[in-house]
């Protein structure tokens, strides 16, 4: 199936992104005894993760993807809402307003979600 639109390639993705991450976000509890690691990374795995990796592939496909606003907005925002969900498995409370560009930038450097949180979030402190 071919798209008219290199962007609609991702559109799908993006909205069940951002469908798990309100899903998420309402399930959420803090931990009682942070930290918790595992369940930390959990949310980068599941969710910060890929959606920085969607716009590192529709950037370094040779598409050179520009999504709608809409849907940058909310790439942008599944992904800042899941660093504050691994935050908040630290027992931490940021307001992440990071740009997805950053955070892909820092994971083609480190090629690591986890590292990609820790530079951008702090969090866990050293």
């Amino acid at each position: 199936m071919t798209h008219a639109d290199p962007a609609e390639r991702f559109e799908a993705r993006i909205w069940d992104l951002r469908e798990q991450a309100n899903e998420d976000l309402a399930e959420f509890t803090p931990p009682r005894n942070p930290p918790k690691e595992e369940r930390a990374m959990s949310y980068l795995t599941a969710g910060a993760g890929p959606a920085v990796s969607v716009y590192v592939e529709a950037r370094t496909s040779g598409l050179m993807v520009h999504f709608p606003p809409d849907q940058y907005e909310a790439l942008e925002s599944t992904m800042n809402d899941y660093l504050e969900l691994y935050a908040a498995c630290y027992g931490r409370d940021i307001d992440a307003e990071y740009t997805v560009r950053t955070a892909a930038e820092a994971l083609i450097d480190t090629r690591d979600i986890g590292d990609v949180a820790r530079i951008l979030t702090h969090v866990p402190a050293e």
